[in-house]
Order: C-alpha cells, then sequence, then structure tokens
C-alpha cells in the first residue's frame, strides 16, 4: 500500500518535508519514492536541531524531490540533502529554480559566515563551529534541478505523475498534484505547498503574484498549510499606519529595521515605500537594502512579468528597476553593510532574514534595538522560538551573537503584508473544489493553528481533517 510519511513541517511551520512512497511491506523501500519540498527547521532548537540530523529515509533512496516554491523553509534543505547522497531530479519551475540558483547560495555563504563569527567570537557550543553546508556544496546542488511548465504533466514513473497548478504565494510558487496508480487504481493527492491570499489590492496592497490559488481543484488526499488557521489578517489598508510609524521614528531622530524575506517580500516592500516617498506621505531617507541576493533577487523578479499582477506591472512601468532608484541601496559586500551602521541619520533598513533567524540583519538589529529612537517593523510571521518571535512579543533581551541585547526600540507588526491565506481566504478556496477529499491532512502549522483550522473545516464545510504528526505514515487508500 502506497504511503505518505511526514518528515516535517509537522507541529510546526518550518521545515516542510512529504515523502511519497508508492508500495511498501514490511521488508521495507519498494516501487518509487518522491520528496515533496525540502526545507529547513527554524525557530525552536528541538526544531533546529534536526537540521543536523540525517533524514529517517536515506537520502539515497529517494528517487525525486517536487518543489513547490523557494522559500527557504521549503527548499532550504536540498544541499544537504544532496551532501547525504540524494542524485535524483529535483522538479521546479524556472522561476522557483532561478530563485534557488540564488538562495541557497546565499544560504550557503551565511552559515559559512556565521560559523566564521562563532569560531572569532568563541560563542559557540561546538568548537569549531561548522555551517550546515558551505556556498559550494549550495551550488553544487543546483545541478539537479529540473524545469517544469505549469500544468504539464511529468511522468516520474509508471505508478506517479504529477503537474504543478498556480498557488499565488511567491514568484513561482505552485502547488503539486500528484496521482497514484497502484494495484489498478488511481489517486489523486493535491500539495499546496503555501497558499497564496485572495485578496484585495487595498488592504494588502503590493501584490506580485497572480491572486488566488486555482479554482476548481479535486483531490481524494489533500496535504494543506495551516500556517494562518488561527488568526485572520486585519481589513485595513496599512500604507496610512506605515508612513505614520515611518514619519514619527525620522522626526525622533531614529531608523527603521524591517526584517524581510529578500524573495518577494522585499520586493514588494521598497515599491510601496517608494510610493509613500513620490506622494510625499513619508520623508525622502536613505533606504539599504542589506542582502547580498537583494540585486540578483531584483533581477529575477524583473524577468518573470508573466507572473505580474495589473498592480506590480504598473509599478514597474512607473518606476522602473528599484537598482536604479536614487536614495536606494543595494548592500552586496561585508564592507558596503558595515557603512550602513556606521551612518548616524535616520534610515530605512531591510535585511533577511525574515525571522531573524541568521543573515545580515542580526548585526543592524544588535546596534539599533537598545536605542527606544529605532523602530522595528515585521511585515511577516514569525515562527515560535525565533528571534522574530521574541522581539515582536516584546520580551526584555534577545540573544545575539552569544550576548543578551535589550528591546527598548519601538516594535510594530503589519499583518496585512503576509503572503499566506487566512481562515476565511482558505474556505473561500476550498468551497470551490469539485468534489470533498476524502481525508485531509494540516501541515505547516503551529500546533494551535493547526488544531482551530482542522475544526472549523469540519464545522464549515463537513471534511475528515486531521492534524499530521511528525514523522506519521498514512495510507492513501
Amino acid at each position: 500500500m502506497a504511503y505518505i510519511q511526514f518528515l516535517g513541517a509537522a507541529g510546526t511551520v518550518t521545515g516542510s518535508k512529504h515523502l511519497i512512497n508508492t508500495t511498501y511491506d514490511s521488508g521495507g523501500k519498494q516501487g518509487i519514492q518522491v520528496l515533496i519540498d525540502c526545507g529547513l527547521f527554524q525557530g525552536q532548537k528541538e526544531w533546529r536541531e534536526r537540521n543536523w540530523q540525517d533524514t529517517p529515509v536515506p537520502a539515497r533512496e529517494i528517487d525525486a524531490v517536487i518543489l513547490t516554491h523557494a522559500h527557504l523553509d521549503h527548499c532550504g534543505w536540498i544541499p544537504r540533502l544532496v551532501k547525504e547522497g540524494f542524485r535524483g531530479p529535483i522538479y521546479a519551475t524556472q522561476a522557483t529554480i532561478d530563485l534557488c540558483s540564488v538562495v541557497l547560495p546565499d544560504s550557503g555563504h551565511l552559515q559559512e559566515e556565521d560559523a566564521a563569527f562563532h569560531n572569532t567570537k568563541g560563542s559557540s557550543k561546538h568548537s569549531p563551529a561548522l555551517p550546515l553546508y558551505t556556498l559550494e556544496e549550495a551550488q553544487d546542488c543546483l545541478q539537479y534541478f529540473k524545469p517544469v511548465v505549469v500544468e504539464e504533466t511529468t511522468q516520474l514513473s509508471p505508478e506517479l505523475s504529477f503537474r504543478f497548478v498556480h498557488a499565488a504565494h511567491i514568484l513561482g510558487s505552485c502547488m503539486a498534484e500528484v496521482v497514484l496508480t497502484t494495484n489498478g487504481q488511481s489517486r489523486r493527492l493535491l500539495f499546496t505547498g503555501d497558499i497564496g491570499r485572495v485578496r484585495d489590492s487595498q488592504v494588502a496592497p503590493g501584490k506580485v503574484v497572480h491572486s488566488g490559488p486555482q479554482e476548481g481543484e479535486s483531490a481524494d488526499v489533500l496535504v494543506m498549510e495551516s500556517t494562518y488557521g488561527n488568526r485572520q489578517h486585519p481589513d485595513t489598508d496599512p500604507r496610512p499606519e506605515l508612513a505614520r510609524l515611518i514619519r514619527e521614528t525620522v522626526e525622533r531622530g531614529g531608523s527603521i529595521v524591517v526584517p524581510a524575506f529578500a524573495v518577494e517580500r522585499t520586493q514588494k516592500f521598497i515599491f510601496i515605500v517608494k510610493e509613500l516617498m513620490e506622494s510625499g506621505q513619508i520623508p525622502r531617507i536613505p533606504v539599504y537594502c542589506d542582502s547580498p541576493m537583494a540585486i540578483k533577487a531584483v533581477e529575477i523578479f524583473l524577468k518573470h512579468s508573466e507572473e505580474y499582477t495589473v498592480q506590480a506591472a504598473d509599478l514597474i512601468k512607473k518606476y522602473g528597476s528599484p537598482i536604479e532608484w536614487p536614495g536606494f541601496t543595494f548592500a552586496q559586500t561585508a564592507e558596503q553593510s558595515k557603512k550602513i551602521n556606521d551612518s548616524q541619520f535616520p534610515s530605512i533598513i531591510i535585511s533577511s532574514s525574515g525571522m531573524v533567524t541568521g543573515g545580515r540583519i542580526l548585526h543592524h538589529l544588535a546596534q539599533r534595538l537598545p536605542d527606544p529612537k529605532n523602530l522595528v517593523i515585521f511585515i511577516g510571521f514569525q515562527a515560535p522560538g525565533t528571534r522574530g518571535a521574541i522581539i515582536k512579543d516584546r520580551g526584555p533581551e534577545v540573544k545575539i551573537f552569544g550576548d543578551f541585547v535589550p528591546i527598548r526600540a519601538q516594535v510594530a507588526a503589519l499583518e496585512q503584508f503576509s503572503d499566506h491565506a487566512d481562515p476565511p481566504e482558505l474556505l473561500e478556496w476550498l468551497r470551490t473544489f469539485a468534489g470533498k477529499p476524502g481525508v485531509t491532512y494540516l501541515v505547516h502549522g503551529e500546533p494551535a493553528a493547526s488544531s482551530q483550522l482542522r475544526d472549523l473545516m469540519k464545522r464549515e464545510l463537513g471534511w475528515n481533517v486531521q492534524v499530521a504528526e511528525y514523522k506519521e505514515r498514512v495510507e492513501v487508500k
């Protein structure tokens, strides 16, 4: 009997890994084994430590990876999988491959950089501190990526095929429709990856890719994210509040620090900042995008115009490439990054990682968090246990590079920038299904979010919904 095993994003929002085994018996592997996503665990130590453990299923025994999109919690463990012996194809859209060619080497570089910093400071429990994988290892894994056209069927084996359909989460993001044929019977499995919002552009401006996931789906088994399963996005336009926060910070002589994912969230945010400046709603102060991958990410963003919303296309037509905007600086080298912290004048600093789990944002926050003149704005989900969650929840201090940094700066969060559908939006999409799935498994959510969404779906839709557990195997009947 075929089964799905949840090797990540079960009980947490990170580390997405879902294994499909087409047939098995007590003797072990038979048929084909395919991994849907291969992401990094982030957040609490118990989860992060799993990044250093071998996969429960040996990497060399996995035949292929189907990748839904290029966020690190879905793709960031691929270099480690290859390091452990995986040599199969990694299927993704071309936009996702383009982004991974930047995201993964950058992740390797940052991990090498962090390890070197800890070794210099002696701030790690391990001697020497080592990166999970290196920049070179991340570049090496890219040879296994194979582009797939959206909505075209790819046959992996006689019993398994798949196709991508639009998820509307970030550039290149898709859901994976998998068809399993065993014992003469076919079953359709739908893995959502992350689901984009069905949104009003005034309430949640800056949407880059087509609004709303593909409608009219059908599935025997649905594996669905539940990131925002227990909360609803605000229904107000965030731009007036953003403008007010920036103006007030500048008036008191402070700077604005924005932890943001380098892919999509940064591009979205800088276009909105540009609009606010051009309309006179905020002063023209320096804007720094401090990420080694920022320029490449913008170039990829501009390359894939086929995915733009009308709003995104109009912004690009009006303002052109952000790389050429006066007053906007994209820092690539460590020296350029350090110069940002030398400035004593108000500025806007956008840097990754979005959950403050690593990267250059740590240096900016270490310097600016202790000063109440400054402002930290969160524009994305913060997984429990991450530094971002500690800062967002206004803890008294946060540990950065082995030191405890007091949190005295103003902290704000604008949930409208999220690219994850909330419960009303999910229900709106699920009601378009052609038929009721036999079973739905909720993944990629904290326990409270997943359980609340499960109860809502049971009550409103009458569906059979279960919350996936880590390493759990479920038969595909």
